[in-house]
C-alpha cells in the first residue's frame, strides 16, 4: 500500500526531461558545428604577420592589424560613453524613482522597446545625427556613438537590476548609522551591483564587437591604420562581411578574421567571468 503511494515520475515529465535534454544537446552540436567549421577552414591563415600587418589586394592578402585597432578604437568609445550612462541612468531608476512613477515607467519601457530595435534602424539614426548632423562624417567616433546608443539600453537594465537585489537591509543600515546617500551608493551598493553591471557590460560587448548593419552607415569601409578618432575605420565585422560578400577569393581570411573576432569574444567573456567570481569571492572573505 505504501508502495502505490510513493511518487514516481511519471510519462510526461520523462517527455519533458528528454526534450531539455536534446534542446542543450542541439544548441551545443550547433555551436560546436559552427565553431569546428571556422577553425578548419581559418586556423592555417593565423599567424603574427596576419594579427599585425594591413590588408593588401582588397583583403585577399596581408592581415588585419588596422582593422583590429578600428575595432579596439570603436570599442573604447562605445564603451566610454556608455559605461558612465549607463550607471548613472541606472542608479536614477533604482535608487531615485519609485516602480509607480510615470517617469520610472515610461523611461524602462523606452529601453525595453530600444533593447529590441534592428541594429540598421541605430546605423541609420547614426549615420541621419551623428555623421550629418553633427558633421562627424563616416568616422570612428560616428560609430562608437551609435554603438554606445545600441549598448545603453542592455546596460542600464542589467545594471538596474544588479542595484534592486542589493538587500534593502544595506540601505536601512548605512541611514542607521548616519550615512549621506552619496556615500551609501559609492561605498555600499555600487560594489555589491557590480556583478549586474559586468553582465550588462559582456552583453553589450558582445552586440557591439560583432555588429556590422550600424557600422557600415557609421564608420565606414575604410581599411587604413585610423590616425584619430575622426577617421574612418572598418570594423573587424564588416571586414568579415565584406571579404565573404564583396571580394572573390576573400573566404580564407574572411574565415581567420571570424576566428579572431570568436576568440575575441570568448577571451571577453572568460575574463568577466573570472573578475566577477573573483570579486565575489573577495567580498565574502571581506565580510
Amino acid at each position: 500500500m505504501l508502495n502505490t503511494l510513493e511518487p514516481h515520475p511519471g510519462g510526461w515529465e520523462r517527455l519533458a526531461t528528454t526534450f531539455v535534454w536534446s534542446a542543450a544537446a542541439l544548441v551545443t552540436a550547433t555551436f560546436c558545428w559552427l565553431l569546428g567549421d571556422i577553425i578548419w577552414h581559418g586556423l592555417s591563415h593565423i599567424s603574427w604577420a596576419f594579427l599585425t600587418t594591413p590588408p593588401r589586394n582588397a583583403g585577399r592578402e596581408g592581415g588585419i592589424g588596422p582593422i583590429l585597432v578600428s575595432t579596439l578604437l570603436i570599442l573604447g568609445v562605445c564603451l566610454g560613453v556608455a559605461v558612465p550612462l549607463g550607471v548613472g541612468t541606472a542608479v536614477l531608476l533604482a535608487e531615485f524613482t519609485t516602480d509607480t512613477s510615470l517617469f520610472g515607467r515610461l523611461t524602462r519601457r523606452s529601453l525595453d522597446v530600444l533593447s529590441g530595435v534592428p541594429s540598421i534602424v541605430f546605423g541609420l539614426f547614426g549615420n541621419a545625427f551623428f555623421c550629418k548632423t553633427l558633421g562627424l562624417g563616416f568616422s570612428i567616433l560616428s560609430g562608437g556613438l551609435t554603438l554606445a546608443c545600441m549598448v545603453l539600453p542592455i546596460l542600464i537594465r542589467s545594471t538596474e537590476e544588479g542595484f534592486r537585489t542589493v538587500p534593502t537591509g544595506y540601505r536601512l543600515s548605512a541611514a542607521a548609522l548616519g550615512l549621506s546617500r552619496t556615500t551609501t551608493l559609492l561605498y555600499l551598493l555600487l560594489p555589491a551591483a557590480v556583478p549586474g553591471l559586468l553582465v550588462g557590460l559582456v552583453l553589450g560587448v558582445g552586440r557591439a564587437i560583432a555588429e556590422t548593419a550600424a557600422l557600415i552607415f557609421t564608420s565606414g569601409y575604410v581599411d587604413r591604420m585610423p590616425q584619430s578618432l575622426l577617421d574612418s575605420g572598418r570594423a573587424l565585422s564588416v571586414h568579415i562581411f565584406d571579404l565573404s560578400m564583396n571580394v572573390s577569393g576573400g573566404d580564407s581570411h574572411a574565415y581567420a578574421s571570424a576566428l579572431v573576432l570568436i576568440f575575441a569574444l570568448l577571451a571577453i567573456n572568460g575574463a568577466t567571468s573570472w573578475l566577477t567570481k573573483h570579486w565575489l569571492s573577495r567580498r565574502i572573505v571581506t565580510v
